[in-house]
């Protein structure tokens, strides 16, 4: 088994159970690593705590991210855990029109357009039944592709999640990112069909959903007792019961026999969750195939082991609007996903050259912690911190494993939204935020006696740019801003042209930059203006090109001299492409020294950075060096390296080169009878349908269109569906554009050179 590329390359561990501690030994491991994160199915808990006692606060412990697409009802959800675990004491909706908002919606713009902003982090006790509290860590993250690091950042420290899925639309594009990016991680999760009040929600066709798009077994635990207008209930299938919520916010459970009608519907059910099970895990297939009934309790048993395992997704339904069913989510997580103790992690020894090192989740074991997300506050940066071993203690020092500085903790908090409860100390597998370290999203913090290293999480290149300029040009906050903001958000990026000389801000779309240009104006009262968004083109090259290039310069004193001789082609696609570098040196003889090839590649790296086509970035050439000369007195490390650069701009012109552009995958959702315009107006923006999904009263149309077409969209889609489509936008892939659009960006960019010359 390998590790993915976010962790140690090219591994391998000789095997899985050896990762473990001693008392793990027994458990059966996850069938795949990914990010480093491995978890195993618990046995004999009750063993495992006599021998460690932290074992005890551990199983009782759960952090969770509740993810899903865009307006599924993740932070309606949130509400509802938050007040029935008594964290909050009314529920207050996303458009609320009391003014307050949902409790972790705590910024005025994310009250202001109904959406997730930032993820929240919060923490909540639950009741599990007669088994005692549990203390759930929960992140609701945004649903926006815009906002996407938030949920990465977020699934790269939990242990589980659960998926929100609106009960009418389904598998929608931003739920097949979300899961993508649970399985980068290895994160079990639970699925929530919500919103089963809403007019045409068939929990059934979301189920058939999961199974074919997200490609995961899936089966119900329940089923409604009546559907839209009439949903009262859920039926449970494995403690055979009808669960109603009642109280003025359903507070209140009530079990009763199920209604005769739908016994057997509900015995159909039952029976399609066992032969689901059966496939996933092997208990459940000796029973059945023996012909007969698993217990409750080895029902039970198998989803955990299975869900734990990654193997199967237990779904739960309810509408967290109309207060139903929310409880039995909470059941459900203490039950299915697993505690830290069951999740393995894995850190990087820097001392031993990286080798990989088991992180244990005891409390007595060195410290070792990471920052995955910063917050600038009125106190000062506030870092987000996983605790993977040993504890942290308020006025203790922690040692920054890429600064090596050490500093002192002064303030440790949990996060309640936005607001913080002092602590002392926390333990290990817990989530905290500590005050005044100064420190970058995805850095490692121990207590100085290891030296360990953790993998950060993944981050994708920003696909849209704009230029901004302060309407005051004297301005300390506006570089203060854009510092604060690229250290909070690793995919908003701040450049300077180095033609124009204007700031470049670049991030995930039009709404990403939309927020941080707003938050300028309201968090520092900077107004700014803008220019007309800019697509992160790129330039590569169709085809090899040779090189023979001399760079000779002769000045008063000593001259340079370098002499490169070799080619470039494109780098080859596949799963094998990783392994493939992309400079290459086959000199030998010494026709020229080894300590200016090193300066070479720099010179290749520095070509990379503005292609000759528009002056983009250059992708997917790989550089090799076979041949060249050198000169004993006027040679040096700066002509082998400008030597470089000029014989790649050579050879690019001679590789056909091609610019590419970002192809988005676009979702759109509007009511039928505007299917027509809506197809009719991608087809105006060249793009090319994927899929259209007719449901009750909408249609969903899928499609792959340039993002450099879709500037405006929003505008049109609202006139042309009466205010009643939405749509959804993520990055797909970079494309060749097509011949004459590459002309004319050709022009337009010489153009503009002449311009600047003159």
């Amino acid at each position: 088994m390998f590790c993915s590329r976010f962790c140690f390359k090219n591994s391998r561990l000789t095997s899985p159970t050896l990762c473990f501690p001693p008392w793990i030994k027994t458990l059966q491991p996850r069938t795949e690593i990914h990010g480093c994160r491995q978890a195993s199915t618990a046995t004999d808990s009750s063993l495992k705590e006599q021998i460690d006692p932290d074992l005890k606060r551990l199983g009782r412990l759960r952090n969770i991210g509740i993810s899903a697409h865009i307006d599924s009802g993740k932070t309606t959800l949130t509400e509802r855990v938050l007040y029935y675990t008594g964290r909050i004491k009314s529920i207050h909706e996303v458009r609320g029109k009391d003014g307050e908002g949902a409790k972790m919606d705590s910024m005025e713009l994310e009250r202001e357009r109904g959406i997730t902003i930032q993820s929240a982090a919060t923490y909540c006790t639950w009741k599990w039944g007669n088994k005692g509290d549990y203390n759930i860590n929960i992140i609701d993250t945004p649903g926006h592709v815009d906002f996407t690091i938030e949920v990465e950042r977020a699934l790269r420290v939990l242990d589980g999640a659960i998926l929100v899925l609106c009960g009418v639309s389904g598998v929608q594009s931003q739920t097949i990112t979300v899961d993508r990016q649970m399985r980068r991680y290895n994160v079990p999760r639970l699925s929530f069909i919500n919103k089963l009040d809403r007019i045409g929600a068939n929990p059934f066709n979301i189920i058939d959903q999961i199974r074919q798009k997200l490609k995961i077994p899936a089966a119900a635990l329940q089923i409604p007792i009546g559907v839209e207008d009439e949903f009262k209930g859920v039926v449970d299938l494995i403690r055979w019961k009808a669960l109603y919520n009642e109280g003025n916010r359903g507070e209140t459970i009530i079990e009763k026999e199920i209604p005769e009608n739908l016994i057997p519907f509900a015995t159909e059910k039952k029976q399609e969750l066992i032969e689901n099970l059966a496939d996933v895990d092997d208990q459940i297939a000796d029973i059945f195939l023996m012909e007969e009934t698993p217990t409750q309790t080895q029902i039970v048993d198998a989803i955990r082991r299975a869900t734990i395992a990654n193997k199967f997704t237990p779904v739960l339904m309810g509408s967290a609007f109309k207060n139903t069913g929310v409880q039995h989510v909470l059941d459900a997580v203490c039950a299915y996903l697993p505690n830290p103790s069951e999740v393995h992690n894995t850190a990087l020894d820097i001392r031993q050259k990286e080798a990989p090192v088991d992180l244990i989740p005891y409390t007595k074991n060195p410290f070792v912690g990471l920052a995955f997300k910063l917050e600038e506050g009125k106190y000062g940066q506030l870092t987000y911190l996983r605790v993977y071993q040993g504890s942290l203690k308020k006025g203790s020092f922690v040692v920054n494993t890429k600064t090596s500085k050490k500093v002192k903790v002064p303030r440790l908090v949990r996060m309640h939204s936005n607001e913080m409860e002092d602590v002392e100390e926390v333990g290990a597998g817990e989530i905290c935020a500590m005050f005044g370290i100064d420190c970058s999203s995805g850095d490692t913090f121990t207590d100085g006696t290891l030296e360990y290293t953790m993998t950060s999480m993944f981050v994708p290149d920003p696909v849209i740019s704009l230029a901004i300029t302060p309407k005051v040009k004297e301005s300390v906050n506006f570089s203060k801003a854009l510092n604060r903001f690229q250290r909070e958000d690793p995919t908003f990026r701040v450049s300077i042209d180095p033609e124009s000389k204007e700031t470049i801000i670049s991030g995930m779309g039009e709404l990403h930059l939309d927020i941080y240009v707003e938050r300028m104006r309201r968090e520092y009262n900077i107004d700014c203006i803008t220019g007309k968004p800019q697509v992160a083109f790129r330039e590569t090259i169709t085809a090899p090109g040779k090189f023979d290039y001399t760079h000779k310069k002769q000045t008063g004193g000593a001259g340079q001299y370098g002499k490169v001789i070799g080619f470039i082609e494109p780098m080859p696609e596949g799963e094998d492409a990783e392994d493939i570098p992309d400079f290459e040196s086959r000199v030998t003889g010494g026709n020229i020294p080894s300590q200016f090839i090193p300066a070479i590649e720099k010179g290749f790296r520095d070509a990379l950075e503005s292609g000759t086509l528009i002056g983009h970035p250059v992708n997917g050439v790989r550089f090799v060096l076979e041949d060249g000369a050198f000169h004993a007195v006027d040679s040096s490390e700066l002509a082998f390296r400008l030597a470089a650069q000029y014989a790649f701009r050579e050879a690019f012109q001679k590789a056909k080169p091609v610019i590419l552009e970002p192809i988005m995958n676009v979702e759109v959702t509007a009511p039928i009878e505007f299917q027509g315009t809506v197809i009719g107006n991608l087809n105006k923006r060249k793009g090319t349908i994927l899929d259209t999904e007719v449901q009750e009263d909408h249609f969903i149309a899928t499609a792959e269109v340039s993002l450099n077409n879709m500037f405006g969209y929003s505008s049109d889609l609202r006139a042309a569906t009466q205010g009643k489509g939405e749509f959804s936008m993520e990055y797909k892939k970079h494309e060749p554009v097509f011949p004459n659009i590459q002309e004319e960006l050709v022009a337009e960019y010489k153009k503009k050179r002449a311009a600047e010359k003159k």
